[in-house]
């Protein structure tokens, strides 16, 4: 089996990239970062993905992007919140949400460690389709990395070609629950909140929230995770 890095934040698109991953006969490591977010329990539901799907090896990676701040998710800042009804604009305005080159950093640990691993695929959920506007999400950008990532190491200079797989950039999030669905992903296992609790609930009104569920409801399907506020 060729072997891939795959990005997992325990989310759904991370998590419906990891099964495809799986089902195009990859040997999937999975990379989680605890990064300085505002809370732990994307941490969590990555490693409940992990074991679900028994991946070959999973690392949590300890970085602190709050040593920079700059996003309502590294530093003391509200994360934004949205009446029912309401989603977030696509592309127009990027939200405060938005870290600062996280795709960068993060496809740099999986790139060092495709390396270490002679893995020459990346996989990485990111979508160009229903997102929250983040610049690090788009075709161009993804095409941008791969050129570089393949410059910048000795296995691409020896001729080892890296490439970064964004199977669900094209797709709607509807698209991508259908997708994983037909997969056996169980996404109670997920979580997407920008704000939950303590415990994991989510708050149901931050972009990301609102996001998954209209996602869900154009898939004609029930978010099985818990919502503070959902309608």
């Amino acid at each position: 089996m060729n072997r891939a890095v795959v990005l997992l934040s325990g989310g759904i698109d991370s998590t419906t990239a990891l099964a495809v991953a799986q089902r195009d006969g990859y040997d999937a490591h999975a990379m989680t970062f605890r990064y300085g977010q505002r809370h732990e329990i994307e941490v969590e539901a990555a490693r409940r993905v992990a074991r679900a799907a028994r991946v070959t090896d999973h690392v949590v990676v300890d970085i602190d992007l709050r040593t920079f701040g700059g996003s309502a998710l590294t530093s003391d800042v509200d994360v934004p919140k949205h009446h029912a009804g309401e989603h977030p604009a696509h592309g127009d305005v990027i939200p405060v949400t938005y870290v600062p080159a996280r795709n960068t950093i993060f496809l740099s640990f999986a790139l060092a460690w495709a390396e270490v691993l002679e893995a020459r695929d990346i996989f990485i959920g990111v979508n160009a389709i229903d997102y929250s506007g983040y610049p690090d999400c788009r075709p161009e950008y993804i095409a941008a990395y791969e050129r570089m990532a393949n410059l910048a190491t000795r296995a691409g200079v020896e001729g080892a070609v890296t490439h970064i797989r964004t199977p669900l950039i094209q797709l709607s999030k509807a698209d991508i629950i259908r997708l994983g669905g037909s997969l056996g992903v169980d996404y109670a296992l997920t979580t997407s909140c920008y704000d939950p609790t303590v415990h994991g609930v989510a708050c149901g009104q931050c972009d990301a929230c609102r996001l998954r569920l209209k996602g869900f409801a154009d898939a004609g399907l029930k978010d099985p995770i818990r919502y503070r506020v959902s309608s």
